[in-house]
């Protein structure tokens, strides 16, 4: 696996013999969070350190940034383990909850490192899983909608077993995450581990990757660039955004709570990729124009959540929509862009 670039900061890192150095009856929670250099690892981290809690941070940091961990350990709470998750994880002292966020999350990601997010959805739920049995800790899996690939009920809700295609190049990570729930739901069954999966939508805001190639992150930075908006297909494809902050709020609430089901999280608000396209264009007030491509195979045509029972068990919605949203994040990639020569990634 790719280890950080020559500008990583120095982190402090956890020794694998060494217990906490801070007193437990200061803490509320001890969390292990793999993918912690990640957009929404890092975000997640943060909201515990906030909350009181200390974290330990896992990245191979293949696709998380040095960045994100820097900016984390700001905090004494927090200490960073650079280690592939894929290959076992061992941790000193107690442990009260393992949140398993660690892999590619993006197409080009996921398309560029096969295998590695196979590995990891795989071995590495599997090694996280063996920790929190382990250390007697609750779990919370990072799950995706991508486990409903393209569907054929609109909205999808927890009871929809979906439709992959399993060979087919986004199979990597589809698949990767559906043995992941099911590893996870046996540990359940068989060892009786608290068990939570968080069924995470489409979702944005501020450290995303420049170049992770989601639609959001592409559309801003060439927007930003006057660079033609790469649109897939003819933009009918419908997606639902929902802003970190919301998210980061649901997967909290999930992982305090009881319940081991899957839940769906993100923002029902449902847009056309065209919409999407034209209010991006509008907001930054970009001349760019737009530039059809073709549509990749087996894109989904439409992904809107049901949050029925996000709303019922949780309490959780979201609060921000989509203009208020890309209001907050637009100066993030304006800096990008102008400060870090920031450019999209479309595929290819």
């Amino acid at each position: 696996m790719d280890g950080p670039t020559p500008n990583t900061p120095s982190f402090r890192f956890w020794p694998d013999s060494a217990e906490s150095t801070l007193n437990p009856e200061d803490l509320f929670m001890r969390i292990i969070l793999t993918g912690a250099a990640g957009f929404l690892g890092s975000h997640l981290a943060a909201r515990f350190l906030a909350d009181g809690h200390e974290v330990v941070g896992v990245d191979n940091l293949i696709t998380g940034t040095g960045e994100n961990v820097a900016r984390l350990q700001e905090s004494e709470r927090f200490t960073f383990r650079e280690h592939d998750v894929s290959t076992p994880l061992f941790m000193a002292g107690h442990v009260d909850g393992v949140l398993h966020f660690a892999s590619a999350a993006s197409p080009v990601d996921y398309l560029e490192f096969p295998i590695q997010t196979l590995k990891v959805g795989s071995l590495g739920t599997h090694n996280m899983l063996g920790l929190a049995k382990a250390k007697e800790a609750r779990f919370l899996l990072a799950s995706t909608s991508e486990v409903y690939g393209d569907p054929d009920i609109h909205p999808q809700d927890e009871e929809y077993w979906g439709n992959v295609n399993p060979v087919g190049p986004r199979g990597v990570y589809d698949e990767a995450k559906r043995f992941a729930e099911a590893m996870t739901m046996a540990y359940h069954r068989v060892h009786g581990i608290p068990v939570r999966i968080a069924r995470i939508f489409n979702t944005y805001g501020t450290r995303m990757r420049p170049g992770d190639g989601r639609v959001v992150s592409n559309f801003l930075i060439q927007a930003l660039r006057g660079e033609p908006l790469s649109l897939y297909g003819d933009g009918g494809q419908t997606r639902s955004f929902c802003y970190v902050d919301d998210l980061v709020e649901g997967l909290v609430r999930l992982f305090e709570s009881t319940y081991s089901g899957p839940v769906n999280l993100g923002n029902p608000d449902e847009f056309t990729v065209r919409d999407l396209a034209e209010i991006v264009l509008e907001m930054t007030g970009s001349e760019s124009e737009i530039e059809f491509r073709p549509l990749p195979e087996d894109d989904p045509k439409i992904r809107r959540p049901e949050i029925r029972l996000a709303r019922e068990l949780l309490g959780w919605e979201p609060k921000i929509g989509l203009r208020d949203g890309l209001e907050q994040v637009i100066p993030y990639f304006r800096e990008q862009v102008e400060g870090k020569d920031a450019r999209a990634r479309p595929l290819a």
